[in-house]
């Protein structure tokens, strides 16, 4: 079957593997010094992160009185103090920069009447260190994320960037421990292209699609971090999966929590607000942990509405003008998806899988390390959700996963440009697309086989009833033993197209593999905290233990299967203290 493959070679001093937000800051700063390809499997303005909503966190005080400490207060806090606090100082610092340039690059942001960016209450965020909300998101109306990847794209075709549009990552080429390149597969034609780089960044998102109900895209799966697992590197702190806790009941299509910002209030099945028993600062705007746990209780205790797992989010407060001018696409999602006018009428929502705080191991300058001594890779750098910096820690707040992107992707940027000004060529690996060939071939080579489609809704399945929100230890060991039995289902895996021009079967198949490692690695770290913090939150041990566990878990990559490893957690202004909101 390999003979089938056409192989092409290219070369640029960097490669940039994603699209999204991330991938386009880092190409952004990095074209107009060195030649920068960006590959991508989607056509770019179709990436993740314009599905972001509800806007980005900026300390810029136009509104209210606001301070960057603050900022990055409520981002460790919010964390349960497991962001490393020199991460959470370059993000919550560095943010107001951000914010401006996307500004003088064009990004149209709402404006306060004296025509200064505007801002309003989100999740988590407080002033004068957590004694009140305050007003920090800066947004275009509910659309922000797609304001930033349509401003930062137009910027890298004014600088010339090289898009490769619609290439699937296949591998990571490492020579003597260094990073020189990736294999990619071109999804039009099915052949193979072997990109030769001094430097590559993986900014390729989240894997929300091991879970049956999720927000993420169905191209979020994880390509990114597993491939640089299979190739050696460890990932960080994978027991951390975030939920928001509005999703669409049933379809998990996100409802920002702009609408609690601009006034919505979360009910049960009685009509209560609920929230004052579980945060009675901050209430509905409380971080994502909290709520989404909270919702999970009503239900549980029979206060969900009609006895059903959901409850309401009341945005009739907000009013039909404010829903139309600052919420518009999500008004339109509610009416489209569900039939009803959120001026009038609740929204039926319910927790749904959003965010990995987890990923691929990296320090302040995006560089991948290899193991709880914090050893890079020389050439490989990782930067936004499929990263693990740690910014976010056990609980991301929202509007930080929109600064994390671009704060990060340009430090990374930053770095990779003075690597590769000070660093000779890495040649290929023998045979660099040996191991792609191998694993497309036994892929397409098998006449028949078992079901890709029967394996990944037995993954997702399995994901949301044992390893989401609420965990224990038998539930752990009940789906590390299921996901196992559909690894080696899936070593049998067929097949019916077996073309190669857009053969979207096996690029599902492919992307199945690649959720599969990394919820076995998921499983695996829940199962090893044996504490609450944060998104994790087992029921068997509910406490937080911060005498051991205020620590990062490392799962490595051993023969045969991982081991996992723990280094700490970087403290410098704030201690560990009790959440209180």
């Amino acid at each position: 079957m390999a003979s089938l493959y056409h192989k092409q070679s290219h070369e640029a001093d960097v490669v940039v593997v994603g699209a999204g937000g991330t991938g386009l800051m880092a190409a952004l700063e990095l074209s107009s010094h060195v030649r920068t390809a960006v590959i991508s499997k989607l056509i770019p303005v179709r990436s993740h992160t314009g599905a972001a909503q509800g806007g980005i966190g900026a300390a810029l005080g136009n509104e209210e009185p606001d301070n960057w400490l603050w900022h990055m207060f409520d981002t460790v806090k919010g964390s349960d103090y497991l962001a490393d606090q020199d991460a959470a100082e370059v993000l919550t610092h560095d943010a107001i920069e951000a914010v401006y340039r996307l500004e003088h690059w064009g990004l149209p942001f709402d404006r306060t009447p004296d025509g200064r960016i505007a801002q309003r209450r989100f999740g988590g965020h407080t002033r004068d260190f957590g004694k009140a909300a305050v007003k920090r998101s800066c947004y275009a109306a509910d659309h922000t994320g797609h304001g930033i990847l349509q401003t930062l794209y137009q910027q890298c075709i004014r600088n010339g960037v090289t898009f490769f549009d619609e290439y699937f990552l296949l591998d990571l080429l490492v020579r003597d421990g260094v990073c020189c390149g990736v294999v990619a597969m071109c999804l039009a034609r099915g052949d193979i292209h072997i990109f030769h780089a001094k430097a590559v960044l993986f900014a390729t998102g989240g894997f929300g699609r091991m879970y049956k109900i999720t927000s993420n895209a169905l191209s979020f799966t994880g390509d990114g971090p597993a491939v640089a697992f299979r190739r050696g590197a460890p990932l960080e702190d994978m027991e951390f999966f975030q939920f928001h806790p509005t999703g669409i009941y049933k379809l998990g299509i996100l409802v920002s929590e702009a609408v609690r910002g601009e006034g919505g209030i979360l009910r049960n099945g009685k009509g209560e607000r609920f929230m004052e028993r579980y945060a009675p600062t901050l209430l509905d705007l409380a971080p994502r942990d909290i709520v989404a746990r909270a919702i999970y209780q009503e239900i549980r205790e029979g206060r969900g509405v009609d006895g059903k797992d959901y409850v309401l989010l009341d945005a009739t407060p907000v009013g039909r003008a404010a829903l139309q001018a600052k919420l518009p696409d999500i008004s339109s999602f509610v009416q489209t998806y569900l039939g009803i006018d959120p001026a009038e009428t609740p929204i039926p929502v319910q927790p749904t899988a959003h965010y990995a705080m987890g990923g691929i191991p990296t320090d302040l300058d995006g560089r991948v390390i290899l193991d709880e001594k914090n050893m890079p890779m020389p050439g490989f750098y990782a930067a936004g959700e499929c990263a693990c910096v740690s910014v976010h820690g056990a609980n991301r707040l929202g509007t930080n996963s929109l600064v994390d992107i671009l704060v990060f992707g340009r430090r990374s940027a930053a770095h990779m440009l003075k690597y590769v000004r000070a660093n000779p060529w890495t040649p290929f690996p023998p045979e660099p697309a040996a191991e792609s060939e191998r694993r497309l071939a036994a892929i397409l080579d098998r006449a028949s086989g078992e079901s890709q489609a029967a394996i990944r809704d037995a993954l997702r399945e399995v994901m949301m009833d044992k390893v989401s929100i609420f965990r224990e230890e038998k539930g752990l060991r009940e789906a590390l033993q299921a996901i196992r039995g559909l690894k080696e289902r899936y070593a049998r895996v067929g097949i019916s197209d077996h073309g190669h021009c857009f053969n979207q079967e096996l690029q599902e198949t492919l992307e199945l593999g690649n959720l599969l490692d990394l919820a076995e690695v998921t499983a695996l770290s829940a199962l090893g905290r044996t504490e609450s913090r944060g998104a994790h939150s087992r029921e068997d041990f509910p406490k937080r233990d911060d005498a051991n566990w205020l620590k990062h878990t490392l799962a490595c990559p051993v023969a045969g299967g991982m081991e996992l490893k723990y280094k700490p957690v970087t403290v410098t202004r704030f201690q560990p203290l009790e959440r209180k909101y």
